[in-house]
C-alpha cells in the first residue's frame, strides 16, 4: 500500500477509537452532530469505502446507537434484576433503582428517554462488578460502546443532561425524512425483540397491527425504523432453526376431533389481503392449523411484511403453521420480481444484510406437506423420478426419459439451494416448484421454460394411487398464467378442479386477490383458501374473498415481467427532461390513474399522457410520474361518487405536475450553480 495512503489510514484508526471512546455528558448538540460525522468519515477511510459521507449517513449511525441502547438497556434490567441489594446502602439502592427505571421507560417506548444520551445507562461498569461479583448466578454484562459512543466510567446526571436528538438531526429543512423517522410517533411503534426471546401472541398481533398502520401512514423508507435488522436477524434465525429440522415433506397430523386445515397459495406481497384471509378464516389456534404454499414475495409492495408475521406465527406454534417455498423465493425470482428492490428500499444500506438474511431463510423451507394422511400440497406439483432412465432420439439429439418421482425420492432432495437448478441431481427441486398439470397424457419437460415439468392426469392419478392419497392442492398459477388457456379454469375466484381421476382430484389454489398488484394488467380476481375438516380432509370447501383495501405506493417493478422486457420499457421511456427519467414511478394499475369523466358530461378530460419533443423534430407521449405526496388528500367524507373519485383523480395529477415542475427546476438551478461554479474557478485561474 501507498504509505501516504498507510498513514492516512492509521490517522483514522486512531480518531475511529478516539471518539468510540468518549463520553457526550458534556457536549452541545452541534458537537455530537460533528463528532458522529468525524466518525463515520474515518470509518469509511478505514473500510476502503471511497464515497462521500452524508447527513443521512451520521442520521443512519444516530439510529443504529439508539437502537443499541434500547436493546442494552433490556440486558440492563435482566441484570439488575438478578443482583443482590445484600451489603449496598440506601444511596447504592436508589442508584440501582434509577438505572432500572431509566432502562425500563427507554424499553416501554417513553418518547423523552428514549432519545437521551446513552451515558444515562449506565454509571460506573466497576461498580456493578463489584456489587454483583459475589452475587451467585450472576454474569456481569459488557456493553458495547463502538457506536454508541458510551463511557462507562461516567456518572450518572440530572435531566438536565438530555440529549435533543430531534434538535441534532434538524439540521436544515430538507431533512424531514430523518426527522420523520425518529420522532416520539415514531418509536411507538417500533418493535422490540422479546427479552427472553419467547413470542407470545400479543406480541404476534402487535406486529401484524403495526405493520398495516405503518403500511398507511409511513414512508417505506421509514421501515427500518419500525423493524431494526437485530429484531430481522432473531426473527429468522429462530424461525430457520425450526425449518430446518423439518423434512422436505411435512406431515401435518391433525386428525383431532374438532380440528381443521386451512391451506392458502399464492400472496405475493399483498400483506393486507393476508390480515382479511386471518379475519374471515380465523387466526391459528389449538385447532386450526395453517398450511402455506410458498410465493410470499414479489409482484406486491409488502412482501417483508407477510415474510415477518408468517415466521412469527412459525416460531409461535411451529406445529400450527406449515410454510413451504415457492418458485418466489429463490434469488432468480426475488430480483425479477421486485422483492430484492423492496428489500433496499426499506432498509438502505442494510438492504444487503437484510436480503441475504432472507435467502438464508428460505432456502430451508419444506417442499410439500401430506395432511391427515390424504392430503398432498405443494407449491407447483409432480416432479420425475430420480431413476429416469436416459433413452436416444436419434444420433444427435439425446433426451431422457421423464418418469414420475415418489414421495421418498422427494424426501432426498438437497432444498438448501439459492436458485433452482434446471439440470442435475437435483433437478426434483425445480420441479416441484415450477411444475404444471395439462390435460394431456404422459409426463414431460416444459419447454417453454427451463424449470419444471408437465403432468397430466393419468400422473395425478398415479401418484395418489400409489402413495394412497385422495387430494393435491398446488397453486403456482394465477389468473396471468390461465388467461386463454381453454382447458383449466381461469382462475377468476381464485381456485380452480384441474384433474378430476378416479383416486381424487386436484386443484390449484391462489390467495392474492386484485391481482398483480404491479404489473401491465390487473385481473380483479377474487382471492381463495381451503378449508379441510376432521374427519373427512379430503373433500375440500373453498372461500373466495374479494381485495382488501391497500395504501398506493410506489411499484417495486414497473411491470408484469412475463409480459414485457423491462429494459424494453425502460429504453421507450427516455424522455428529453430529466424530471421523467429520474422517476419511472408508475401506477401499480398500469400506466395511471384512470376515471370516466363522461359520468360527469366531460368527453375531453384531463389525462395522464404528456406529448413532449423528443430533441429530432418529432414527440413522444410519456407518463406523468406520480409524486411522492398530494396536497388535499384525503378528501372530506361529505363528497359522494362519482364527484369523489374525479376530485382524487385531479388532486393526484395536479400534484404530479408540480412534482415535476419544482423538480426541473431544481436540476435547472443545480446546473446553473455548478455552471457558475466552473467559470469562476476557470476565471480564479486565468
Amino acid at each position: 500500500m501507498d504509505p501516504y495512503k498507510e498513514r492516512i489510514k492509521t490517522g483514522c484508526h486512531k480518531i475511529l477509537d478516539g471518539i468510540n471512546s468518549m463520553s457526550l455528558v458534556n457536549l452541545d448538540d452541534q458537537q455530537v452532530h460533528s463528532l458522529v460525522m468525524m466518525r463515520e468519515i474515518a470509518r469509511g477511510v478505514v473500510d476502503d469505502q471511497n464515497r462521500k459521507v452524508t447527513r443521512n449517513d451520521v442520521v443512519s449511525a444516530l439510529r443504529r446507537s439508539i437502537e443499541k441502547m434500547v436493546y442494552a438497556s433490556r440486558d440492563i434490567i435482566q441484570l439488575l434484576s438478578r443482583m443482590s441489594y445484600e451489603g449496598l446502602d440506601d444511596q447504592q439502592i436508589n442508584l440501582v433503582l434509577r438505572m432500572k427505571e431509566i432502562a425500563r421507560r427507554i424499553i416501554d417506548k417513553q418518547p423523552r428517554v428514549a432519545i437521551t444520551r446513552p451515558d444515562l445507562l449506565v454509571e460506573q461498569v466497576a461498580f456493578l462488578d463489584e456489587g454483583m461479583r459475589d452475587s451467585p448466578g450472576v454474569e456481569v454484562s459488557k456493553i458495547c460502546n463502538g457506536d454508541a459512543l458510551i463511557d462507562g466510567a461516567q456518572s450518572m446526571t440530572n435531566d438536565d443532561d438530555v440529549l435533543d436528538v430531534e434538535h441534532v438531526l434538524g439540521f436544515e429543512n430538507g431533512m424531514n425524512d430523518a426527522r420523520e423517522s425518529l420522532l416520539p410517533s415514531c418509536f411507538q411503534q417500533f418493535l422490540l425483540w422479546p427479552p427472553d426471546d419467547c413470542i407470545t401472541l400479543d406480541w404476534v398481533q402487535d406486529m401484524m397491527s403495526t405493520f398495516e398502520h405503518t403500511s398507511r401512514e409511513m414512508l417505506p423508507s421509514a421501515f427500518c425504523h419500525v423493524v431494526p435488522t437485530i429484531l430481522v436477524d432473531k426473527l429468522t434465525d429462530a424461525a430457520s432453526s425450526i425449518l430446518r429440522e423439518e423434512e422436505n415433506c411435512v406431515e401435518v397430523d391433525c386428525e383431532g376431533e374438532d380440528s381443521r386445515v386451512i391451506v392458502v397459495g399464492d400472496i405475493h406481497g399483498q400483506f393486507h389481503d393476508l390480515l382479511s384471509l386471518f379475519k374471515h378464516a380465523g387466526m391459528p389456534s389449538e385447532n386450526q392449523f395453517y398450511v402455506f404454499n410458498g410465493n410470499y414475495v414479489g409482484k406486491g409492495a409488502w412482501g417483508i411484511e407477510v415474510l415477518l408475521v408468517l415466521l412469527a406465527w412459525k416460531v409461535l406454534m411451529p406445529h400450527r403453521i406449515y410454510l413451504l417455498r415457492g418458485n418466489n423465493e429463490s434469488r432468480y425470482c426475488k430480483g425479477r420480481y421486485g422483492f430484492e428492490k423492496e428489500v433496499w428500499t426499506k432498509y438502505g444500506d442494510q438492504g444487503e444484510d437484510v436480503y441475504y438474511k432472507f435467502l438464508e431463510c428460505f432456502n430451508v423451507l419444506p417442499l410439500a406437506s401430506v395432511i391427515a394422511n390424504c392430503v398432498y400440497t405443494t407449491h407447483g406439483g409432480l416432479f420425475r423420478s430420480t431413476h429416469s432412465a436416459p433413452s436416444r432420439k436419434s444420433k444427435h439429439q439425446k433426451t431422457h426419459r421423464v418418469d414420475l418421482g415418489s414421495l421418498a425420492e422427494l424426501s432426498e432432495v438437497k432444498r438448501a439451494c439459492i436458485d433452482s437448478p434446471y439440470e442435475g441431481s437435483n433437478v426434483l427441486l425445480s420441479d416441484i416448484l415450477w411444475s404444471k398439470p395439462s390435460k394431456r397424457i404422459g409426463l414431460r419437460e416444459n419447454t417453454g421454460r427451463k424449470y419444471g415439468l408437465w403432468w397430466g392426469p393419468d400422473c395425478t392419478e398415479a401418484f395418489l394411487k400409489q402413495h394412497n392419497l385422495k387430494l393435491i392442492i398446488r397453486s403456482h398459477e394465477g389468473p396471468d398464467a390461465r388467461a386463454g388457456q381453454d382447458d383449466f379454469g381461469n382462475m377468476m375466484i381464485g381456485y380452480s378442479l384441474d384433474h378430476d381421476v378416479e383416486s381424487g382430484k386436484l386443484y390449484t389454489l391462489f390467495s392474492a386477490p386484485d391481482y398483480p398488484q404491479f404489473g401491465q394488467k390487473r385481473y380483479n380476481n377474487e382471492g381463495a383458501y381451503a378449508i379441510l375438516l376432521s374427519p373427512d380432509f379430503a373433500s375440500p370447501s373453498f372461500l373466495s374473498f374479494k381485495a382488501a383495501e391497500r395504501p398506493m405506493v410506489d411499484p417495486y417493478v414497473a411491470l408484469d415481467a412475463d409480459e414485457m422486457d423491462l429494459h424494453a420499457l425502460n429504453s421507450s421511456q427516455t424522455a428529453s427532461t430529466s424530471a421523467f427519467c429520474a422517476s419511472q414511478r408508475l401506477y401499480p394499475g398500469g400506466p395511471g390513474p384512470s376515471f370516466d369523466f363522461s359520468m360527469l358530461g366531460i368527453h375531453n378530460g384531463p389525462s395522464w399522457s404528456v406529448e413532449l419533443l423528443d430533441g429530432s423534430g418529432g414527440t413522444q407521449v410519456m407518463q406523468v410520474p406520480r409524486a411522492p405526496m398530494v396536497e388535499g388528500l384525503p378528501l372530506p367524507p361529505n363528497i359522494l361518487e362519482p364527484h369523489r373519485s374525479a376530485y382524487k383523480y385531479l388532486f393526484e395529477l395536479v400534484g404530479a405536475l408540480k412534482h415535476v415542475v419544482v423538480t426541473r427546476e431544481a436540476e435547472n438551478r443545480a446546473h446553473v450553480s455548478a455552471l457558475r461554479s466552473r467559470a469562476k474557478k476557470r476565471k480564479g485561474k486565468g
